[in-house]
């Protein structure tokens, strides 16, 4: 898409909801274990290592609380919604069960019989494509609003300690449509861009600063600015040294970066970029007129989408 085109589309009001059980980091079932055995200063501060949010209730109810509060904050009826583009980094391993899913999602939030796309396999950056794909399909003609919900929980506890972050449960939503005029909490989409490479997406591999410094080249050069003058990374909330050594790396200055929620929230999966923007407009941090970049690394996948506040 070009950038004159894609500033037809607009991303609006944004909203998440995060597993209902807050746990302190250190309560976490095997933590202790997990940080001898991979030998790492017990230093919370320096890891950003705080709290974990956990659910009982399944993704299904969790996508249909985040995308209830969408609605609402948008002021739009269930009827006024053309598609929904449901994320995962998980679906049912069972292809009988993603009816039920779909069907679930669709009741809950009485959207009726409107078309589902889901998208998956881009691990933590899975919502970012589903933003993308939400943007074609809104550019395209093809639909007016569009629903995005991302929504993920751990299978089971030791999925919630990995060598790069701490997991919580949780959901995010947000509207993506044909721009709205006074609509609130809109943000126009300037430009997306991404950068892959294959050989770097084996298991163990680290997330790349030379990728995500081709994707802000790439970025750049479509939406005319240099990286300098982007007023807010929205980043994933992965362990504070990674983050700030892979971002400065491809580019970033420090006062760019806002890590707070690395210690608050953790790492919800695809949801961390919508989530740190969600809780930068609600602390006043967007400024009318701001270009704020949703971004997500995963190895061998840098994936980001500007946006400028509305």
């Amino acid at each position: 898409m070009t950038t004159t085109d894609i500033r037809r589309v607009v991303l609006r009001a944004p909203r998440y909801v995060l597993g209902e059980i807050a746990t302190d980091h250190s309560e976490i079932d095997g933590f202790a274990a997990f940080v001898e055995s991979r030998r790492m200063v017990p230093d919370a501060d320096m890891w950003g290592w705080g709290t974990v949010r956990r659910t009982e209730l399944d993704t299904a109810t969790l996508a249909v609380r985040a995308g209830r509060q969408t609605l609402e904050a948008a002021g739009v009826e269930p009827d006024g919604i053309d598609a929904l583009v449901l994320c995962s980094t998980t679906f049912p391993s069972d292809v009988g069960e993603h009816g039920d899913l779909i069907a679930s999602v669709l009741h809950g939030l009485g959207l009726g019989e409107v078309p589902v796309t889901g998208i998956t396999l881009n691990r933590c950056a899975t919502l970012l494509t589903g933003l993308q794909t939400a943007a074609t399909m809104v550019e395209a003609g093809r639909h007016r609003t569009v629903l995005v919900i991302t929504t993920d929980a751990v299978p089971d506890e030791s999925a919630r300690l990995a060598d790069f972050a701490l997991f919580s449960d949780g959901a995010a939503a947000c509207l993506v449509s044909q721009r709205v005029d006074g609509a609130p909490e809109s943000y126009e989409w300037v430009a997306d861009a991404h950068a892959q490479d294959s050989a770097l997406m084996l298991r163990g591999t680290e997330i790349s600063a030379d990728l995500a410094r081709t994707a802000n080249q790439r970025l750049c050069a479509e939406a005319g600015i240099r990286v300098e003058e982007i007023d807010g990374l929205l980043h994933t909330n992965i362990f504070l040294p990674i983050v700030l050594m892979k971002e400065v790396q491809a580019g970033f200055r420090p006062f760019q970066l806002d890590t707070s929620n690395i210690t608050r929230v953790g790492h919800c999966f695809a949801a961390d970029p919508l989530i740190n923007l969600v809780d930068r407009q609600s602390a006043g941090g967007i400024q009318p007129g701001g270009l704020y970049l949703l971004a997500s690394s995963v190895s061998g996948l840098r994936m980001c989408v500007l946006l400028r506040a509305v």
